[in-house]
């Protein structure tokens, strides 16, 4: 009797630390915290927002890295706002179309990590037909305002994420525009590596 009470028992301690586990593993994969090695603060006339880097993505994180140490963000605009999808910046042309002498670099595709709120993704040269030119980024970046993963994740290389200061991104992205630029200069005053 006692026997069969303590398999019983035993049993039930077993099941129960099985769930333990397993519930503890579905939080570590499902919920954990992202950690970045690196990153980068972005101060804008708007207010600042800071960036967290993949390890993952070595071509893209190294690049945008690079363009930050060396200054080529200071003083760029936001140049393309479209309210609930994206802004974007880093051209230091403020045109859109890119600084020739800013090499492209090769697309890190498919993607690790989808472009999702407060994703930061690569912007490329657009076709005619509207999709995206292959291994065209060079300096220009977006900040997702939405969940764009289903229209993106084909075509743009997510290298970070916003960690701090998304309401900055959000106030950007609720500025006035005459198609998509935006009637007044948001400015990056100074892009810095901070981690």
């Amino acid at each position: 009797m006692k026997s069969r009470f303590l398999r019983s028992k035993l049993a039930v301690f077993l099941i129960l630390f099985l769930i333990f586990i397993g519930a503890m593993v579905t939080y570590s994969t499902v919920y954990r915290q992202e950690s970045f090695s690196r990153e980068v603060l972005l101060v804008t006339n708007m207010g600042n927002i800071t960036i967290g880097l993949y390890d993952d993505m070595p071509v893209t994180t190294a690049n945008f890295i690079n363009l930050t140490e060396r200054g080529v963000y200071d003083g760029t605009i936001f140049h393309r706002v479209v309210y609930d999808f994206v802004i974007q910046g880093g051209d230091p042309t403020a045109t859109g179309q890119g600084d020739p002498s800013i090499a492209s670099i090769p697309d890190e595709l498919p993607n690790r990590h989808s472009n999702s709120a407060g994703a930061v993704a690569m912007a490329k040269k657009s076709r005619e037909d509207g999709t995206a030119e292959p291994n065209s980024a060079s300096s220009q970046f977006f900040i997702n305002l939405e969940d764009n993963g289903d229209q993106l994740n084909a075509e743009y290389s997510v290298f970070g994420k916003v960690i701090s200061g998304m309401d900055v991104a959000y106030s950007i992205g609720n500025i006035e525009t005459t198609g998509e630029r935006p009637n007044q200069n948001v400015t990056i005053v100074k892009a810095q590596i901070v981690k």
